[in-house]
């Protein structure tokens, strides 16, 4: 594969804001390191405490800074410049076109991504657009559009790169055919069902067949089928005060496992998508992502119609 930014030096532009999600503020100076009293004041108290707890020789992406940035909110963008380094504040998310050599959509609302991503995708600029990548199938038949049109993109949740979640896949033969995995995740499933699938999805792998969501907004308990006789149960519960909480169970053997920290898992979702413009070559299928999307959209599917199984093969793209 060719890569698609052929430079040592990436420069990238941090595109839109949403409640509850700090992400621009995270990211950002995950790249370019960050100015401290700026970044206590970001809302997102987590945020301040685990870059912390990191080297500051170490913070920054090598050869890669974030050096535009846009909000929803303008006055949101100008604070998030102040706090991670961000020299380049725009009043229009297509002021970045011609000044960065990719984008990242950094919001957490699937039903938005096709339009926030639009003029990008119509400019042929490289994507990464945070998780979900999308929601229903409409949206879904989009980005499968413009993936067989050769258009630059990718989307995940940082979740397929938590700790528990590559250790298991390095010691997976232990636990012989999988049988049962169990895993939750606060908010909702619109906006966060996506981390506790996309954490499981390597150990599982491509091939699920059904969802039921027997649960409610704000409640949803997901079964999801797969074609190896694997029974998955998703948790996503608005105000539950536990997140990734993994059991695991084969016929030969079981175990309990939990996410690591954010940043690592972050700064490695930040670091597979500049692989991605360095070599063209993307780091998982996307078949993958369009998989994990449908039982997104499965799921809302299957709760609006009082939990009824929704089959895969419903999602026509």
């Amino acid at each position: 594969m060719e890569p698609i930014i052929n430079k040592k030096q990436i420069n990238l532009a941090m595109v839109g804001m949403v409640d509850q999600n700090g992400h621009p503020y995270s990211w950002s100076a995950i790249c370019n390191g960050y100015d401290e009293k700026e970044m206590e004041k970001c809302g997102y108290p987590t945020i301040p405490d685990y870059l912390g707890k990191q080297p500051k020789e170490t913070l920054a992406i090598p050869d890669v800074n974030v050096t535009h940035i846009w909000c929803d909110d303008y006055e949101q963008a100008k604070h998030v410049a102040k706090a991670s380094l961000i020299p380049n504040v725009v009043k229009r998310p297509e002021d970045v076109i011609g000044k960065v050599d990719a984008v990242v959509i950094p919001t957490d609302k699937g039903w938005e991504h096709v339009e926030r991503a639009r003029v990008f995708m119509e400019a042929g600029i490289p994507v990464f657009i945070d998780k979900p990548m999308c929601d229903n199938e409409k949206d879904l038949q989009q980005f499968v559009k413009w993936h067989k049109e050769g258009k630059k993109f990718m989307s995940s949740s940082s979740m397929r790169y938590s700790n528990w979640s590559v250790n298991i896949r390095e010691d997976l033969e232990k636990y012989g055919n999988l049988r049962y995995v169990n895993i939750q995740t606060p908010k909702t499933w619109e906006r966060y069902g996506i981390h506790a699938l996309e954490g499981i999805y390597p150990v599982v792998k491509q091939g699920f067949i059904s969802v039921t969501n027997s649960g409610s907004y704000k409640r949803d308990i997901i079964h999801l089928k797969h074609k190896n006789d694997i029974d998955v149960i998703i948790a996503a519960i608005y105000d539950m005060k536990c997140f990734g909480k993994v059991t695991l169970a084969g016929d030969k053997d079981f175990t309990f496992a939990e996410s690591g920290g954010s940043y690592e898992s972050f700064r490695a979702q930040l670091e597979a998508y500049i692989g991605y413009l360095r070599t063209g070559i993307m780091p998982f299928p996307f078949e993958e992502t369009v998989e994990m999307m449908k039982i997104i959209a499965a799921g809302i599917i299957s709760r609006n119609e009082k939990g009824r199984e929704v089959f895969l093969d419903e999602i026509k793209v």
